[in-house]
């Protein structure tokens, strides 16, 4: 299969939450996390979120630091990687975050189903790309971005997002700041939600490294295709 070298990269509480039951963003690990968050990102081609990201949170994903900022345009790069946001029914406002911070590439990914005109004025801020029926063809989509040049993909999220490419094979390693807080909550979303692996389907995973960061640990792990 043609696609990224993909990653998802996210912070989770002890008890595996992405946010409160209110599906509000808090803050789970320090600054020495976000800078090496700001370091993924950086030398990402590409960063992709689903549109319960956005909606929850309208987070511009571009890249914090200006010395990171200009080490890429020195290289002939926009100062931030390409910003995708998975969005079957276009339900992203004009006005996001996404949109009006930051220089670089945006794409919003859609399905037929979604409304024609907001598609049309999507394309005056972004490329569009039409991929699915009802829901955005998450396989096709990565095959596109392959073919545009996006080799290195970071995911930021968010859960149901996580669930649609792991289950379909296209994750290669995901890396989790485990915080040191228990949010709870059988409403709160976990690092993966979705539909859910049976028994006989667990998806196993590789250890690759571990480290103690602030009063939280980072796990890196690769997935087993």
């Amino acid at each position: 299969m043609n696609r990224p070298f993909t990653f998802i990269n996210a912070a989770i509480s002890a008890d595996g939450k992405l946010s409160t039951k209110e599906r509000r963003q808090i803050r789970i690990s320090g600054d020495r996390d976000f800078d090496r968050m700001d370091e993924l990102r950086a030398s990402s081609d590409a960063i992709m979120v689903g549109i319960g990201t956005v909606l929850s949170d309208d987070p511009s994903l571009t890249v914090k630091s200006e010395e990171r900022r200009n080490s890429r345009k020195a290289r002939g790069l926009d100062e931030n990687p390409t910003r995708i946001v998975v969005d079957s029914k276009a339900r992203i406002p004009l006005d996001a975050d996404i949109f009006r911070k930051g220089e670089g590439l945006r794409i919003v990914a859609v399905s037929n189903a979604a409304s024609f005109d907001k598609v049309q004025l999507l394309r005056t801020k972004a490329t569009v790309i039409m991929t699915g029926e009802e829901k955005v063809d998450l396989v096709s989509l990565m095959s596109i971005l392959q073919e545009m040049g996006i080799n290195r993909l970071m995911v930021e999220g968010g859960a149901t997002l996580n669930w649609g490419l792991v289950s379909n094979g296209l994750v290669d390693e995901i890396y989790t700041f485990v915080g040191n807080i228990i949010i709870g909550g059988s409403n709160a979303p976990s690092l993966i939600d979705g539909d859910g692996f049976s028994e006989t389907q667990l998806q196993k995973l590789e250890l690759l490294d571990s480290e103690v960061i602030e009063d939280g640990i980072l796990l890196r792990w690769k997935i087993k295709q």
